[in-house]
């Protein structure tokens, strides 16, 4: 099947190891990795930033490898979670980003109709969101409030 919003068709993606245990030449604790999960959230980082992070320089590949659960339930656990999920954070962004450059550039229709799918994943995720209780149900999206939320 192919994609919603694009003429691509492709299945490529990359794959986690298939070991689920830690490499044996990686000295650190999983309250260690913890601390630094927590510490880097206290600097504003989002979950993806923070594995970017401890991949390149502890050279953690996994995460749940070593500590037993994921970025996210670790800060959901010490209340350091975002109150947006970080896909929907990313999507308001973009759509804010858009909307400006709407504003100084009225004629641009491609932007215009990028604008439109862009908000209607943004309407579909929270949709989902509010099945699986991560969102209020009377969390609505706004473009009016959207920069607020960003900012």
């Amino acid at each position: 099947m192919g994609r919603m919003y694009s003429s691509g068709k492709g299945i490529s993606g990359s794959a986690i190891p298939f070991k689920r245990t830690p490499p044996s030449w990686l000295k650190l604790t999983a309250e260690n990795v913890s601390e630094s999960v927590c510490k880097l959230a206290k600097k504003g980082l989002t979950p993806s930033q923070i594995g970017v992070i401890l991949r390149d320089s502890h050279g953690i590949g996994q995460i749940k490898a070593v500590t037993g659960t994921k970025v996210l339930r670790i800060l959901k656990a010490s209340g350091l979670a975002p109150a947006l999920p970080e896909d929907l954070y990313c999507l308001i962004k973009k759509a804010v980003s858009v909307r400006k450059h709407l504003e100084r550039n009225r004629k641009d229709k491609e932007s215009k109709f990028r604008l439109i799918l862009v908000e209607s994943k943004i309407h579909r995720l929270a949709r989902y969101y509010k099945t699986t209780k991560a969102l209020p149900p009377s969390w609505k999206y706004e473009a009016a409030t959207a920069s607020a939320l960003v900012a």
